[in-house]
């Protein structure tokens, strides 16, 4: 039998993945704004009976970057319901939460 060899790419990337990150954060909402240069993902974490939700985490992208994401998210969610079968979604529950809220920064 020949042996085989693997040659690694010239764009391979080390990737460290910290144990603080790879605990993740849970948030069952995102909030999605752009401007002309960037797109701003703030993931909220909403608790039932609490009026005030917080960010947990922003991540801000390219528009590249974004669109590339998008496209990463459907294609894992047609693999995902491949498998699994068609994610439901929860139609008693409004889209999005009352936007009340008033930005405290500007970009």
């Amino acid at each position: 039998m020949a042996e085989k060899k693997i040659t690694p790419k010239k764009n391979n990337i080390n990737i460290e993945l910290s144990e603080e990150v790879a605990e993740g954060t849970y948030a069952n909402l995102a909030i999605i704004s752009h401007s002309h240069a960037e797109f701003i993902v703030d993931f909220i974490r909403m608790v039932p009976n609490v009026p005030k939700a917080k960010v947990k985490s922003r991540i801000i992208l390219t528009p590249m970057h974004a669109k590339r994401l998008m496209k990463a998210l459907n294609d894992n969610i047609k693999k995902f319901e491949k498998q699994h079968g068609v994610i439901a979604e929860d139609k008693s529950t409004p889209q999005m939460p009352p936007m009340n809220f008033t930005p405290t920064a500007q970009a």
